[in-house]
């Protein structure tokens, strides 16, 4: 099926399911005069229609007009709130109309005769069933209101929470002269996603603070298209360090979750976009190769890879290349987009990659996070999903992300910038 008849059909269920909802609603205040219901309803459908149209809008209008980077944000953001809500009211109407249907089946046998008492007239009329129902759906409503409310917080509150994260590196054949050395990683910018951009320079004064001697971006620079940059480029180019930023391409660089995965002139174009704008801002971008790092004679290797995801995730790295010529280097430093890399090549195949650093992952933006403990959805899909790994003597550092996809928020799981200092084991 293609993606229109898709949305089409999608944008059915959901009218449907709104349908429902709004009858729910209607149920529980039956008092309302009929000026406040048909208030109710124009409200009720425009909101609807204009989510759904915003959404074909989001999709398909060309990504160059004015503003349509943030009105696509608002439109998302509101639909994505609204379908929550009513997904998490969706168990208490069901539970409500199949009560009605118990009673409805019950009252059926009680009654084939068709006569009814007068104490079960009343109870129809105006007693339990109706009370229980309204019980019910309010319930629901005061539930959705919920996450909602947490939804909204981590909106505006979340969102741009930039979080510093210290790690000690320990690297047993780690060169005297890189002893001490800082550097900083921030994976995962989704530019397209961003809506404020004094707050987007706040995470970057805050990193640029710390005097990193190198740093690395480990991909997603963009949701799809290069030209998602167009205002987030100036800020990003000061992005520098003394030794280099070193950059690698994520899963979304690619742009096949627009173009599609099959090759096209556009989609190529777009791609070839999305490495100008790394050495735009000046950021060294490894594609399947290493460089060379030296601080006083003594050498360390950056080895960088297109994205390497397990399951439907492109598996365009080559360890190999990037590997290749790098025997003699004493530490060897991996950025990798997708922390499965990790467990699925690197630990099996290159045991010489002392530490790899990913992101993807973003902790689902949603989760507990604290120096002990973590918790996030995202755990049972990845086994290594935020902070630092060890496995024999080889290591994986995580990344949450510095900013967000599809929801424009988080709640508990904060934008991330790691700063790291090297030590001789």
């Amino acid at each position: 099926m293609g993606r229109l008849p898709a949305l089409i059909l999608l944008s059915i269920l959901l009218l449907a399911f709104d349908y429902y909802c709004y009858r729910a609603v209607l149920s529980v205040f039956k008092k309302w005069k009929p000026v406040t219901k048909k208030l109710f309803s124009v409200v009720w459908w425009t909101y609807t229609g204009i989510l759904v149209i915003g959404v074909f809008a989001a999709i398909y209008v060309p990504s160059y007009l004015p503003l349509y980077l943030s009105l696509r944000s608002v439109i998302l953001v509101a639909f994505f709130l609204t379908l929550v809500c009513k997904i998490v009211m969706l168990p208490f109407l069901l539970i409500d109309d199949i009560r009605r249907l118990i009673i409805k089946i019950n009252r059926s046998f009680k009654n084939k005769d068709n006569t009814v008492s007068a104490k079960e007239i009343n109870t129809t009329a105006i007693g339990e069933p109706i009370s229980r129902s309204s019980f019910i759906i309010k319930a629901g409503l005061i539930t959705a209101a919920i996450p909602l409310t947490s939804l909204t917080w981590g909106i505006s509150s979340g969102a741009y929470d930039y979080k510093i994260k210290r790690r000690t590196l320990v690297l047993p054949n780690l060169p005297k002269a890189f002893e001490g050395i800082k550097f900083g990683q921030i994976s995962d910018i989704h530019s397209g996603s961003f809506y404020n951009k004094k707050a987007v320079q706040g995470g970057i004064d805050m990193l640029l603070a710390e005097k990193p001697d190198f740093i690395f971006f480990t991909g997603d620079l963009v949701n799809d298209m290069a030209t998602e940059m167009r205002d987030y480029q100036d800020l990003f180019s000061k992005v520098k360090a003394p030794l280099g930023v070193y950059s690698v391409l994520g899963n979304h660089d690619y742009g096949d979750y627009h173009f599609g995965g099959a090759p096209s002139p556009a989609k190529a174009k777009n791609l070839q976009d999305v490495i100008k704008t790394h050495k735009t801002m000046g950021w060294d971008l490894l594609m399947n190769e290493h460089r060379r790092l030296k601080v006083d004679g003594e050498e360390i290797g950056i080895l960088g890879i297109e994205n390497w995801g397990m399951g439907r995730f492109p598996k365009y790295g080559r360890m190999d290349l990037a590997t290749k010529n790098t025997d003699d280097l004493p530490v060897k430093l991996l950025l990798s987009h997708d922390p499965s890399h990790w467990r699925q090549e690197v630990l099996k195949k290159y045991p010489q990659i002392d530490a790899m650093f990913s992101g993807h992952t973003h902790g689902m933006q949603f989760g507990v996070r604290t120096e002990h403990y973590q918790w996030s959805p995202i755990q049972y899909i990845y086994k290594e999903w935020a902070g630092l790994y060890k496995e024999q003597n080889q290591q994986l550092y995580v990344n949450v992300g510095y900013g967000f996809l599809g929801y424009p928020g988080r709640v508990g799981i904060l934008p991330e910038i790691t700063i790291f200092e090297l030590k001789r084991a």
